[in-house]
């Protein structure tokens, strides 16, 4: 049994628009939080650990390609297994195993295993954010599912704004090493705590096993659409925002005060996803086209100049296409299969990361030219098409529902 009545479908009028969404387990909030801030923290850190280890810009780039390629692969493999076993039980083992690969990543001795270790950590962390959507799509009705996704988006944000500030400040004041510690034992706490939350109700896909589960997502043709969109996304939002900081620190700028900067990234998120709130009961590809025009207008203000001016304002504008292009895609997600939404959702999820991949390891080499200015004209390019297909899609996906 689910929560969906019609996949993809608006609310059903006004009362339907007033329904109390039931409240998530503070812990898995907490968890989405620690998630976001463990994968944030790398990106302020990039020239520090060229300078620590020795090695080119493009070299120390690896650490976050390789945390968002495993975090993206892994993504089949928990939504398998919460479809099998539970979203919390498989969001306690997630943790624990964060646990250890990022403690561990503190004491790598050189570049090559920190690469390896972080590639381990985003492995295990890729298992918190799909179970917690899923969760909420099991738990939450469709009609004020979008609130409460806002919920996560603001934990979310708050972890992504926390480790910009404080990742690049620990690792010019103290050492790189404590910022990888911090989320560790944060995680082992966590999955502790999760043990007393509420397992959400079971789907009917508990006795399928995981190549039908992936079958019965893939066989609908509006999954392909959406996880081609989260590829294109990640490449863009997630792969184009690991340079914000870099084009800063290529100006002069001390990772600190680079950190701060983009910081500005997770208090947009934070501002914006508070309006989401308001504005989530509207038709659903509106919501879509806004934050796909504030990417755009993001990355070109990026593009224009990389002062700090124009990146705060990039920073700001991105975090806002990321609380209103991403949400809507995520909701979109949760409504493909509800009887295999933990498969549904984990696909879209390791497309959004295998495309941050793509997109950092491709924009290296511009990095490491300092053509800054070019790498973000590129990506506003990118996004101008992207934001059309998923406006245009997300609006044919709910006519057809």
């Amino acid at each position: 049994m689910t929560t969906d009545s019609l996949p993809g479908s608006a609310p059903a009028g006004a009362s339907a628009a007033r329904t109390t969404a039931p409240a998530v387990p503070r812990p898995l909030v907490l968890a989405c939080f620690l998630s976001n801030f463990d994968r944030f923290a790398i990106t302020p850190m990039l020239v520090v650990l060229s300078a620590a280890f020795h090695v080119r810009l493009g070299s120390a780039v690896l650490v976050a390609s390789g945390y968002f390629f495993a975090y993206g692969c892994a993504q089949p493999v928990w939504g398998v297994l919460s479809d099998r076993h539970g979203r919390l039980r498989i969001a306690r083992v997630a943790l624990g195993l964060a646990a250890g690969c990022a403690t561990c990543s503190a004491l790598a001795p050189n570049l090559s295993a920190l690469i390896v270790l972080r590639t381990a950590t985003g492995a295990a962390f890729g298992g918190v954010v799909p179970t917690s959507l899923a969760y909420v799509g099991d738990t939450v009705p469709v009609a004020v599912r979008q609130r409460a996704l806002s919920d996560l988006q603001l934990a979310l944000a708050v972890g992504t704004a926390g480790a910009t500030v404080t990742a690049g400040a620990g690792a010019d004041l103290v050492d790189w090493r404590t910022v990888f510690v911090v989320p560790g034992a944060l995680a082992a706490v966590l999955a502790v705590r999760l043990r007393t939350a509420p397992e959400g109700p079971r789907t009917d896909a508990v006795a399928l096993g995981p190549g039908q589960r992936i079958a019965a997502v893939l066989k609908i043709r509006w999954s392909w659409l959406v996880m081609g969109l989260g590829l294109v996304e990640g490449a863009l939002l997630l792969g184009g925002f690991t340079f914000l900081a870099a084009a800063l620190e290529h100006r002069g700028l001390s990772a600190a005060r680079a950190g701060l900067v983009t910081a500005l990234y997770g208090a947009g998120t934070i501002v914006f996803s508070r309006l989401l709130r308001l504005v989530a009961t509207r038709a659903a590809w509106t919501l879509t086209a806004a934050g796909g025009l504030m990417m755009c207008a993001g990355f070109a203000a990026a593009a224009a100049d990389q002062s700090p001016a124009a990146v705060s304002l990039a920073a700001i504008l991105l975090g806002g296409g990321w609380s209103f292009l991403h949400s809507s895609l995520q909701t979109w997600a949760t409504t493909l299969t509800p009887d295999a939404r933990g498969t549904s959702v984990a696909l879209f999820v390791a497309s959004l990361f295998v495309g941050s991949a793509v997109g950092s390891a491709l924009g290296s080499p511009l990095a490491d030219r300092g053509e800054y200015g070019a790498l973000f004209g590129i990506s506003t390019l990118i996004a101008i098409p992207l934001t059309l297909a998923a406006a245009v899609g997300r609006r044919r996906y709910s006519a057809h529902a």
